[in-house]
């Protein structure tokens, strides 16, 4: 393909993409925790019908920002590594100047497009016009993290994930303080506008627009660290061209189109996944209304959905995504200079290890979930914890399909997910109708929505990679293994959990202790199973001497131990 150079030549370097992706992925999981905790007094100050008009316009914002920028991080690392594996470090940096002018431009423009149009999409395609306010505010952020986007893909196409692992830590907490503050003075504000013009949601949706005052100022501080980093690298950057042999030096034109076509079927992918959540709530509300529910009962339940169960799993699927983010340049210099053995070996392990992640994820939310939300949000009603069983099974469908994106780009087949995603839109919108009107299944609609769209894509994904590499699953390791573990630790977090809250009772203790006891019996049956090879330990972080402790404490299965 043009924009993935060829050499026959083979890095010395070792691949170290677990451990990048690794730190990415603990800075992402943190970001998800800040995420939970300072949602929490957000949720008590905003109320569910504050939640739902931020819920909604983080939506529309969350696609225009599909559009504009998400993309970008994929796309830069995927063109630059390309180039950095054959040693072409002057066409790597022409990339990101190109790609730097390329996202500022569409930024721009798509920021200025839903500020000004933000009325019209909250009246008539939302069905939510107080949603404005908060639609407004996020509307800056489109234009700073476009440009940040490209930095941190610059970055991660020189194979580090720091300074997007740092910038995501820093724009969380700055977001966490601001979003918390903002809610607190503007609810105020509007709720003594609401009672002077008789609107009573004025004030829930003045505190929504507050909070996302949080998400730009955020994005910013963001901006600004990772321009900082730049800067202080700016000797290595000169050094590099400096030194930089490469004889064909590529137009800017010609790296255009390649970002264009390396971007554009990224940016389809990615923004059906987040357009099927728009296009669900606003059908939903749409439905709702013309069963006969008023606004502030369905944006109530809409608040529940994006403000307490989304929020929640968000957090492990976070680490699916570091890890995709992390294999796409490795994965792109694996099929630039290595053998098709190397390339299955690493779409295995990237797999395996997303598994192993997902899958207690998965059954720890089955089983904690009524006391997870009455630890988190106090809140020991039926809807939200049932919300969070029956979509546990999303975190491992959205994690496999998100992962398998990653590595379908890698493979530098673009377009399939891109194919992949635009079928089970479809899919998914039909069963999402029929629940909604046939079963009338209410705010649970929307999870099982979730469900059929991700499962859609877990299969055409993994029928296209298998077609491209040959790659088959190693479901024994991948799924069983896991499974296996996760149920042993489902089990006994149960009965933890039971036992203490007979002992001493209340919404804090017992339910840390039995998220400790699952951590600890997760860890030693995954090991005790033979789910994870010594290289795979190896291959992670401090792997060595985690290997040493496993063989100390007889944590591997005895044909390995020995």
């Amino acid at each position: 393909m043009a924009e993935t150079p060829k050499t026959n030549k083979t890095g010395s370097k070792k691949d170290d993409y677990i451990v990048q992706g690794a730190i990415l992925a603990a800075a992402a999981v943190l970001t998800k925790i800040i995420g939970v905790v300072y949602r929490i007094p957000l949720t008590n100050i905003l109320g569910d019908e504050g939640n739902g008009f931020y819920g909604y316009a983080y939506q529309v914002y969350a696609i225009a920002l599909m559009l504009s920028s998400f993309s970008l991080p994929t796309a830069v690392s995927k063109l630059v590594s390309a180039r950095m594996a054959v040693r072409q470090r002057r066409n790597a940096f022409r990339v990101f100047l190109c790609s730097l002018a390329f996202a500022a431009a569409v930024g721009l423009v798509i920021s200025m497009a839903i500020f000004f149009g933000a009325g019209a999409i909250s009246t008539y395609a939302m069905r939510s016009p107080l949603s404005v306010y908060a639609l407004r505010v996020l509307a800056p952020g489109l234009l700073i993290v476009a440009v940040m986007a490209v930095i941190r893909g610059y970055f991660q196409g020189l194979g580090t994930m720091v300074p997007t692992a740092v910038s995501q830590i820093l724009e969380q907490i700055v977001n966490a303080v601001v979003s918390i503050v903002g809610a607190s003075v503007l609810i105020g504000i509007g709720t003594r506008a609401g009672e002077a013009s008789g609107e009573e949601l004025l004030g829930p949706a003045y505190g929504a627009a507050g909070s996302t005052l949080g998400t730009v100022m955020g994005s910013l501080a963001g901006l600004l660290f990772v321009l900082f980093v730049l800067w202080l690298y700016r000797g290595g950057i000169r050094r590099q061209l400096k030194h930089d042999r490469t004889k064909r030096v590529e137009s800017y034109s010609s790296l255009l189109k390649a970002l264009l076509f390396t971007a554009i079927p990224i940016v389809f992918s990615t923004a059906v996944y987040n357009i099927n959540q728009i296009i669900d709530l606003t059908v939903f509300n749409h439905i709702m209304s013309s069963q006969g529910y008023v606004e502030q009962e369905y944006m109530a339940l809409q608040g529940i959905y994006t403000g307490k169960y989304d929020t929640l799993i968000n957090v492990p699927m976070a680490i699916a995504n570091a890890l995709g983010a992390s294999v796409v340049p490795s994965l792109t210099a694996a099929v630039a200079n290595g053998t098709k053995q190397q390339v299955n070996d690493k779409i295995n392990q990237t797999l395996r290890l997303t598994m192993l992640i997902a899958i207690p994820s998965c059954v720890g939310y089955f089983v904690l979930a009524s006391p997870i939300m009455v630890l988190l949000y106090n809140d020991a009603s039926a809807t939200p914890a049932q919300l969070l069983m029956m979509g546990a099974v999303v975190v491992v469908l959205y994690g496999l399909s998100s992962v398998s994106n990653s590595i379908l780009h890698g493979l530098n087949r673009m377009t399939a997910p891109a194919k992949n995603a635009g079928i089970s839109l479809v899919v998914h919108l039909a069963a999402f109708c029929i629940m909604m009107t046939v079963f009338r299944m209410n705010v649970y609609a929307l999870v099982g929505g979730n469900i059929v769209f991700s499962l859609c894509m877990c299969i055409l994904n993994q029928i296209k990679i298998r077609k491209v590499s040959g790659y088959r699953i190693d479901v024994i390791h991948t799924f069983v293994k896991p499974f296996i573990a996760a149920a042993i630790m489902g089990a006994v977090t149960f009965g933890v959990h039971a036992l203490f809250d007979l002992l001493i009772g209340g919404r804090f203790i017992p339910t840390v202790i039995s998220i400790l006891a699952a951590v600890a019996v997760y860890a030693v049956a995954v090991l005790k199973l033979g789910t994870l090879s010594e290289e795979d330990i190896k291959d992670l972080p401090m792997g060595v001497r985690l290997l040493k402790y496993c063989r100390k404490f007889h944590l591997l299965p005895e044909k390995e131990a020995e």
